[in-house]
Formats: C-alpha cells, sequence, structure tokens
C-alpha cells in the first residue's frame, strides 16, 4: 500500500511546535509550497534555502521600518520593484501585512505580464487583499495613477542594472521614508568609463584603477553604488551600506538602506558632482542627479 501524499491546508502556518526549523514563525506553509520555495512534502532544496535566507534576513531590516512608519501613521504603503515571482512581496505580507486588518497595502511592480497574473492569482488564493500587481517598467510606474501619490517604503531586490536607479527616483518622486535596496548587474556606468579611458588616462594615473577590462567592470560596480548613496545624501537621507547575507549565498550582496531625515544636502551633492568630473562621467549626471537638477 502506498503512502498517502502530504497535503497542507490553505492557511496553515508554522508554529514553534512543528519540526521546521528553517522556517519562521507563523509562516503560511502552503504559501511556500505555491512559492515553490517548499516541495509538496515539506522539503526545501539548496537553492530554495539560499534563496528563502536571503528574503528572512531582508525582511529582519525591513520590519522595523514598517513599524516605524505604523508608530506614525494608520497603515503603510510599500512598493516591491522589479518583483519577479514575488517571494518577497508574499512573504512580507505573510509575516506583517496579513495581521494588521487595515489599509496597509504592497505593490509589486513587474515588467512580465504572466508573472504578474501568477502573483494575482496568489493573492486571491490565500485571501491577500491588500496586494496589488502591475506590469508595468519601474520607470513607468513612476508615472503610473495606479499608484497612490506617496509610498512609506520602497524594495528593490537584485533589480538589474538602471532599474535600482529607477527604483530611486520612483522613491523620491514618491516621497519614500524608507528605501532598501540590493543592486545588481551594474553595467552602466562601466560602459562610460571605457568610453572614456583614453581620455582619462592623459589626465590622472587614477585611470590605471579601471585600465584593465575586469577592473573597468569591478570599479563601474562599485562606483555606481556610491553615487547612489551619495545622490540620496543629496536629498536629504541618512544612508547606511552593508551586506545583506554571506558572500557563499550570494555575490550580488551589497544592502543600501536609506532613510529621509532631512539632512543638510549642500556637501553631499558638491561631493557627488566631484567625483563625477574626477572619474569623466559628467555626462551621467541626468541619471544621478541632485535636488538643484530635478527642479530645473
Amino acid at each position: 500500500m502506498k503512502p498517502s501524499k502530504q497535503t497542507t491546508k490553505i492557511g496553515a502556518t508554522v508554529t514553534g511546535a512543528d519540526n521546521m526549523p528553517e522556517i519562521r514563525e507563523g509562516q503560511t506553509v502552503a504559501l511556500l509550497q505555491e512559492l515553490h520555495i517548499l516541495t509538496r512534502d515539506g522539503k526545501m532544496n539548496q537553492d530554495s534555502r539560499r534563496k528563502l535566507k536571503q528574503v528572512y534576513h531582508l525582511y529582519q531590516f525591513i520590519e522595523p521600518l514598517l513599524k516605524e512608519v505604523l508608530a506614525e501613521k494608520e497603515s503603510v504603503s510599500l512598493v516591491d520593484h522589479g518583483a519577479g515571482k514575488s517571494y518577497l512581496g508574499f512573504i512580507i505580507y505573510d509575516l506583517f501585512f496579513k495581521a494588521l486588518g487595515d489599509n496597509s497595502h504592497i505593490y509589486g511592480i513587474e515588467t512580465r505580464e504572466e508573472l504578474v497574473a501568477r502573483s494575482q492569482e496568489l493573492a486571491k488564493q490565500f485571501k491577500f487583499p491588500g496586494m496589488s500587481f502591475l506590469p508595468l517598467s519601474v520607470a513607468e510606474s513612476t508615472e503610473s495613477k495606479l499608484l497612490p501619490d506617496q509610498i512609506d517604503v520602497v524594495t528593490a531586490l537584485h533589480a538589474c542594472n538602471t532599474a535600482t536607479d529607477d527604483a530611486i527616483h520612483f522613491a523620491l518622486k514618491k516621497k519614500a521614508k524608507y528605501m532598501v535596496l540590493v543592486p545588481c548587474c551594474q553595467a552602466e556606468v562601466a560602459t562610460v568609463l571605457k568610453k572614456n579611458k583614453g581620455k582619462s588616462l592623459a589626465k590622472s594615473a587614477l585611470t590605471e584603477i579601471w585600465r584593465h577590462p575586469i577592473h573597468t567592470r569591478e570599479f563601474g560596480s562599485q562606483i555606481t553604488n556610491v553615487l547612489r548613496c551619495l545622490q540620496l545624501e543629496a536629498h536629504g537621507y541618512h544612508v547606511n551600506v552593508t551586506e545583506l547575507v554571506g558572500w557563499e549565498h550570494s555575490m550580488k550582496n551589497e544592502l543600501i538602506i536609506a532613510t529621509y531625515k532631512n539632512l543638510p544636502r549642500q556637501r553631499p551633492s558638491e561631493r557627488l558632482q566631484e567625483v563625477l568630473e574626477t572619474l569623466g562621467l559628467e555626462e551621467m549626471g541626468n541619471r544621478f542627479f541632485t535636488e538643484q537638477v530635478a527642479k530645473q
């Protein structure tokens, strides 16, 4: 006689009595199964374990920010850019938003319509009314009337190349109190460094830092995040840069958390312009704009 297949009721959650130490208390097991983080018999492969560890670690940074917003307002809004299959959004909603019972809302922004449709189905299946998914690019979402004029928290987990900058521009326009960013695949600055390398070599010995192609790529990625941090500071944000998880789990590992505190803008604005000029990146001023440029 074959053993019966294990099934999990919709809404069943992990408790302290369950033998599932890798899954947080209160997490809906069936949701993790639908997200293919857990198999139907409750197992987890190495890739799923890595993915879940990343999301949980990021949640540890996001949860206090959500609580800070709710301490000041009756509800909280979060936009997740480049949502993909919405692992992050669903897990945040399941662990935090589900119990609120107010008008709090998560918006998932993703260009692939099939992923948006699947996320919409899952939100309906698990009765998550405070979740919406929009088939838009990050840049398109900045102008979309389907989103509120003000957003409290903006996240972008592994938003590729310039999508992280678009998420920053979105958050600036929406006057976000918090941004939580994990950049990925940053090629644009490296391309400009490479294009202008010949002229830069004659001007400064510092160009040796990125003269070789592999160094151009690595330095371009590094300086991209430096410019992002300066831009955020030039808009009044306090910026903290740290590691997401151990390097054994991900090479795309830099975590940028920005908190709006209306800090002085002049010094970081000046430093941003100095870095652009020093590295021959003046043409990128429109991407890494300061408040003064934005108002023109």
